[in-house]
């Protein structure tokens, strides 16, 4: 069974063949990706390591886990599997209307504060002049 590895804290200069270099010295390595960012095409920093045997790849976690690379101690680790909650964070915030959290321009929220038209604030002043 293969295993997927996380390689982060990467030199931004390092390419798919030096990283296939480290790993094979544990065993067969099936792929390699540095992962690059979507509008630049420059790398990000980290890749994943798919290697053909589980222990190979324990052994290449443990062996090269804090190894220097360039000038950076480079991250090695079983890969975590993705979770599909790529919509944000949550409450509080600017204009926020629902309650609960505070925020600039918050609807509910009572006393001062900016645009909150009660006392205070700066939301009344006409002329700024």
């Amino acid at each position: 069974m293969s295993l997927k590895i996380y390689v982060g804290n990467l030199p931004y200069t390092t390419t798919e063949e030096d990283i296939r270099q480290e790993f094979e010295y544990f065993g067969t390595v099936d792929t390699v990706s540095v992962v690059t960012d979507r509008e630049t095409g420059r790398p990000r920093g980290f890749a994943f390591v798919e290697m053909s045997s589980a222990s190979d790849g324990k052994d290449a976690i443990a062996g090269l886990n804090g190894k220097m690379m360039g000038e950076r101690a480079i991250v090695v680790n079983e890969a975590k599997p993705r979770t599909d909650n790529r919509t944000g964070g949550g409450g509080g915030g600017y204009g926020n209307r629902s309650g609960g959290g505070g925020g600039y321009g918050n609807r509910r929220s009572s006393g001062g504060g900016y645009g909150s038209g009660g006392g205070g604030g700066y939301g009344g002043r006409q002329n700024r002049y």
